[in-house]
């Protein structure tokens, strides 16, 4: 289903039993982060939750966990599969030259979808009903919630940051966490490796003011773009065009030269200065589970604000996994695993684990072809795009499913010898990992745990694995099933007496 705004999608949760409404009143500082918390910590991400009153912000209610389960995920992208988003870019960026004219008429379909993507503009949507300008701008008048006890304020953490590049004006939407400073003011951070950041550096340069303007809610899929760890210069609504097969309806900003989602339920305008002194910013409890620290970014003047009549307020927390941006992370990696395979065909399938932030650890399957062969997908996976800050890369057979942390284990442990199988290297980490002596750069490590070859070095005889033969598994097949299903049986009943007793 393709969601007109962020109500439509509402709507739909409750209709499939994915929302719970909070009517009890909770304060914004630290009070819906513990609940939230508990609720996204439950098996398969618990439910979104609708919290109805916040203390101090009658008739703004709060969304949270929206995106906080594989169902919801696939619910805000419209799609049973995510891996079909990732094909719908794969048959538009696959370089076939067509040999007759059949097939370039067959060309035509593709081609359409990709323009029927491009965003609109519209002359006025729901996010212009209330325009506050001047001495009306507060951005204290939202819940924006202080999460965690030492965070350095209260940070809006669910943001669609949109800038356009100076030079070629291509549109750049990103997800960066955003503190509150004062009624007018706030912090961007933009760290350096992002779009925002490369924006900054270039109006610095040219000695200009940037431009830029927040958006919060809107249909699901332009929240999940703002996240998605696209190539540069491709426009993010673009690519939400392109999941939707529809295309982005944009308004014109009331004080900047931008155009933002007309549906959204909030935008913040406003324009950064790159000759100001930068702010501090933090520390901020982030999603590594620790509290990053105080750092220095640009101070964003908001020069409008306009929102909806009875604005919902969309936001997000983030700490020690699981949490709801594993969600959000978990749908990213199944959206690109066919660009992996664009790039990398011999890869079979990779798992960032939401346990090591995604960042940290990298699984990878491949269909092993040559002698160090393994070292050359660890190469071509740190140089491609936000790859580039995975801290530790393990590369095994095709056969092994690395979605399995027990057999990742397994063959992980039984296939590595350290002495000849692990490589260190430098590069670029992501600026929130605090174990590396400088921030954004430290050591990196690649393991081979594929099958060791003899050109490879391996002077032993490589065992087989232990597994059973296909007769005897077919012979008592029958019977496996019937002693499992008595067992699942038992599990029942035990269920069903405490439940009983409980009642």
């Amino acid at each position: 289903m393709i969601y007109k705004d962020l109500r439509e999608f509402i709507q739909d949760l409750e209709k499939e039993g994915e929302l719970l409404r909070i009517k009890d009143k909770v304060s914004p500082i630290l009070e819906i982060t513990e609940i939230a918390d508990h609720v996204m910590k439950l098996p398969d991400g618990g439910k979104a939750l609708l919290f109805e009153n916040v203390e101090g912000y009658e008739g703004i209610p709060v969304l949270i966990n929206a995106f906080g389960s594989e169902k919801r995920m696939k619910m805000a992208l419209g799609v049973e599969k995510f891996e079909d988003i990732g094909w719908k870019l794969y048959r538009i960026l696959k370089p076939e030259v067509p040999n007759t004219f059949l097939d370039k008429l067959k060309r035509i379909p593709e081609l359409k979808k990709l323009n029927d993507a491009i965003p609109k503009t519209v002359k006025s949507g729901a996010v212009k009903e209330v325009i506050k300008t001047g001495k009306d701008i507060n951005i204290f008048d939202f819940p924006v919630l202080k999460c965690w006890p030492k965070d350095g304020g209260r940070f809006i953490t669910l943001p669609q940051v949109i800038s356009k590049d100076p030079e070629t004006k291509l549109r750049n939407v990103g997800m960066y966490r955003i503190q509150l400073l004062d009624k007018d003011k706030i912090i961007l951070h933009w760290q350096i490796h992002k779009g925002g950041a490369k924006h900054y550096w270039k109006y610095k340069e040219r000695g200009e003011k940037i431009p830029v303007a927040i958006a919060i809610g809107g249909d699901p899929v332009l929240t999940y773009v703002a996240s998605a760890p696209l190539p540069e210069d491709v426009d993010e609504y673009l690519f939400a065009g392109i999941i939707r097969e529809k295309p982005v309806e944009l308004v014109k900003c009331e004080t900047v030269d931008i155009e933002v989602p007309a549906n959204a339920e909030i935008v913040i305008e406003g324009y950064v200065d790159p000759n100001e002194p930068l702010a501090d910013e933090g520390p901020f409890g982030d999603h590594t589970g620790f509290y990053t620290p105080v750092d220095k970014y640009p101070v964003m003047h908001i020069t409008a604000i306009t929102h909806r009549k009875n604005p919902i307020y969309l936001t997000t927390i983030v700490g020690k996994p699981p949490m709801e941006d594993g969600w959000m992370g978990k749908a990213t990696e199944r959206i690109f695993l066919p660009l992996v395979k664009f790039n990398l065909p011999e890869v079979v399938d990779y798992n960032l684990p939401v346990s090591g932030c995604f960042h940290n650890f990298c699984f990878v399957s491949i269909k092993k072809r040559y002698p160090g062969h393994a070292y050359k997908v660890m190469d071509a996976l740190w140089g491609m795009g936000q790859m580039m800050f995975t801290k530790n890369i393990v590369v095994f057979d095709e056969w092994v499913d690395v979605q399995n942390i027990d057999e990742v284990l397994w063959i992980w442990g039984n296939n590595v010898d350290p002495s000849r199988d692990v490589v260190i290297k430098k590069g670029v980490i992501d600026v929130l990992d605090h174990s590396t002596d400088y921030v954004g750069f430290g050591g990196k490590m690649g393991i081979d745990a594929t099958t060791k070859w003899k050109e490879e070095g391996y002077k032993r005889e490589w065992p087989e694995l232990a597994q059973m033969d296909e007769k005897t598994k077919e012979k008592v097949k029958p019977i496996v099933e019937k002693v499992i299903k008595q067992i699942a049986r038992d599990k029942l009943n035990e269920i069903e007496n405490l439940k009983n007793l409980y009642e």
